[in-house]
């Protein structure tokens, strides 16, 4: 073994050899282990140079395909957080690919406990530990992406393997990888809903947890990484980086942007007492936060057992490493960061200065790449809504539950669905960013469905096996009378129009809309808001629920038509009564059901009110829309004011049944529980 190259982390091969380097400050050696791809030990070599505490070596013959493992000789104090322990075969943190899953088993422990005391475990780990796998890189370009404007952006949230394991049209050996999610079949789904983003559930190499195990049950929704280079081979069929790149290769070439969920915040070895895979064995101290006066406790912030130290220079070396390659190499075109808080935590709370937020925003490689942050954590002061720096958008949760409230009938919530149908200037116009910062949604992965919203009060988590304490407890939702599927006919109706009325409102809403995967048909997970361990028909989606009511899908359709061709429903900037942009007004009014200016005291017990936008220009047409709201079980007439321009009123969409005579020139009958779009274009 050759000395090698310090700065090309990871294991890299060229057409002689692989230069391998790992970082490590508290390491005394460090060896290389060669394993077949069966399992069996080829050979074990340390790495002969250090270089800044870069463990490296040059070996010549060694190339792609090469099955390899670390271990880390050095301090073993678990009490002063250093674990080293070369009984443990551990991941390289960069390795391209990772074969092989975890077998739970004694000897993946660094420790043993005896008479109370935590002893070191010399026991092998090699047997029931995966293996990082050398990568040859890439031959063959991704191509341009589609590069879509934020103003055009629609997020379509989705698994890899929920999506695809229950497709008809999908073979079987297809199904649950990446491989399925490019069928053909899929994508004209995608293409005819209108969606522009496919934002995926994680996909770096995660493990199942010990407890899941222990139940037959297995982590579907992926935020339990050890490996942040490395796509997840559960979701491949053969070679999963080549795959996932197909993957993105066919979503790019049909038009849509790839945006990655990633969970930087924590990893999947868990507490201190969790196994020894990657980090804790290559170096605790450096990628963990620990207690500043008990080093072999970790801080939890994520409420995963562990929280990365992204104070450390190296640690967000490697996450900015990871973003680079998956943006570049493997062709992201964005990242919704989990936890992100995390991001921006200093020993005192959070930053939005902190210095990975900053690198992230500046990172050359990244300035195209569209950045979304989940703005919370568990930890103290975790909450962070409408705080991250200008280049971020954010996960709306108050506009998740206001929609939610406001239909399910609670009080006083009509002026806070005002806000947040405008853009949620309360909550982000002050940190200078505009109305598409706010991603709205009304349902993710963590929650009900848009069916069991309407159809379950209370979470039904029992097969998780957590005695239904697990997931949230304020769903906001409401069944109508009945607790679950039911066959009355009433209830039923009256469950589709509430649907209806909040995708509506979700795709009227300035702001950046993103929409549930299955939604868009009635996908249902009978209860379970906390789907993380049910890899199976709880979460996969039932595509034979198309066919039960296909006018549901193309009013939805419609819906995300009507928005992408009226800019007036997806204005970049507040309007604060009026808003001159170039030789255009924009305004934008609140009107009661009189047809009169609405009042600030009338907000409270409102049930019914409509948002008038209208734009005149000197050089183009004019145009205005109006969104009517009526939360009434009754229908009334609504009088719309006078316009500055002459307007005729179009009925361009309502979730309600429209009378005959809905529009009478200024009078609009609006159907009781209902949502209706007007549109108008004048001559200039």
């Amino acid at each position: 073994m050759q000395a090698g190259n310090p700065e090309l982390l990871g294991a890299t091969p060229d057409s002689s050899g692989t230069n391998f380097a790992v970082y490590s400050a508290v390491a005394d050696r460090v060896e290389l282990c060669l394993f077949s791809a069966d399992g069996q030990l080829q050979r074990q070599i340390d790495l002969p140079e250090c270089s800044n505490s870069v463990w490296h070596g040059y070996l010549a013959g060694c190339g792609a395909g090469q099955h390899y493992g670390y271990r880390v000789h050095g301090p073993y104090d678990p009490a002063k957080g250093l674990r080293c322990n070369p009984a443990k075969l551990l991941l390289d943190p960069y390795a391209r690919q990772i074969s092989g899953g975890l077998r739970w088993h004694p000897g993946v422990f660094d420790y043993k406990q005896a008479d109370g005391e935590f002893i070191i475990n010399r026991d092998d780990s090699a047997p029931f530990v995966p293996k990082s796998v050398v990568h040859d890189g890439f031959e063959s370009v991704l191509g341009s992406a589609p590069r879509i404007s934020w103003a055009d952006t629609i997020f379509y949230e989705c698994n890899v393997r929920g999506y695809t394991m229950r497709h008809p049209s999908i073979e079987e050996s297809a199904r649950g990888t990446f491989d399925g999610l490019r069928h053909h079949d899929v994508l004209a789904h995608l293409k005819a809903l209108g969606v522009t983003s496919i934002e995926l559930m994680p996909v770096h190499t995660f493990i199942d947890e010990y407890h899941l195990a222990e139940r037959d049950l297995r982590n579907f929704w992926g935020y339990n990484s050890v490996g942040f280079f490395a796509p997840m081979q559960r979701y491949a069929r053969h070679d999963s980086v080549a795959e996932f790149r197909d993957m993105v290769r066919a979503l790019h070439d049909t038009g849509f942007e790839v945006i990655l969920d990633v969970a930087y915040n924590h990893s999947g070895e868990g507490n201190h007492l969790g196994p020894t895979l990657v980090f804790r064995g290559i170096d605790n101290r450096t990628y963990y936060r620990t207690e500043p006066h008990d080093h072999g406790a970790y801080i939890n912030d994520t409420g995963c057992g562990n929280t990365l130290n992204l104070d450390h220079i190296r640690v967000r070396k490697l996450i900015l490493d990871s973003l680079e390659y998956w943006a570049t190499d493997m062709g992201v075109d964005g990242f919704r960061f989990d936890l992100a808080t995390i991001l921006g935590r200093r020993a005192d709370g959070f930053s939005p200065t902190h210095p990975l937020l900053s690198d992230i925003s500046n990172h050359p490689s990244l300035r195209k790449t569209k950045l979304i942050a989940e703005p919370w954590d568990p930890g103290p002061g975790g909450y962070q809504l409408g705080q991250f720096p200008p280049r971020w958008a954010e996960w709306n949760d108050r506009y998740r539950d206001t929609v939610r409230q406001f239909w399910r009938g609670d009080d006083g919530k009509s002026g806070e669905l005002a806000m947040r149908l405008r853009g949620s200037a309360d909550l982000f116009e002050s940190t200078q960013r505009r109305p598409l910062a706010s991603v709205n949604f009304v349902t993710a992965h963590d929650g009900f469905t848009l069916r069991d919203t309407v159809t379950y009060e209370d979470r039904h988590n029992e097969a998780n096996g957590e005695e239904n304490r697990d997931g949230h407890s304020h769903n906001y939702s409401r069944n109508y009378g009945v607790e679950g599927e039911t066959d009355d006919a009433f209830i039923n109706s009256l469950r589709r129009r509430q649907r209806l009325n909040m995708m509506a409102t979700l795709l009227l809403s300035q702001g950046t809309p993103m929409l549930l995967a299955g939604d868009e048909f009635g996908h249902t997970q009978n209860g379970n808001n906390n789907g993380y361990a049910q890899d199976n028909e709880t979460c996969w989606l039932d595509w034979s629920l198309l066919d039960d009511d296909p006018a549901f899908l193309d009013q939805v359709r419609e819906l995300i038509w009507l928005r992408r061709e009226n800019p007036l429903l997806r204005i970049d900037d507040y309007v604060h009564g009026t808003l001159q942009q170039g030789h255009s007004t924009i305004e934008i009014r609140w009107i009661n059901k009189d047809g009169q200016a609405k009042k600030s005291d009338e907000w409270a017990a409102s049930e019914a009110f409509a948002v008038l936008i209208e734009q005149t220009s000197a050089v183009a047409q004019n145009s205005a829309v109006a969104i009517l709201v009526n939360r009434n079980s009754e229908t009334f007439t609504m009088r719309l004011p006078v316009t500055n321009n002459p307007t005729t009123w179009h009925l361009a969409f309502s979730s309600g049944e429209p009378p005959e005579h809905m529009i009478n020139d200024r009078e609009v009958a609006m159907p009781g529980l209902s949502v209706t779009l007007l549109t108008s274009v004048g001559q200039r």
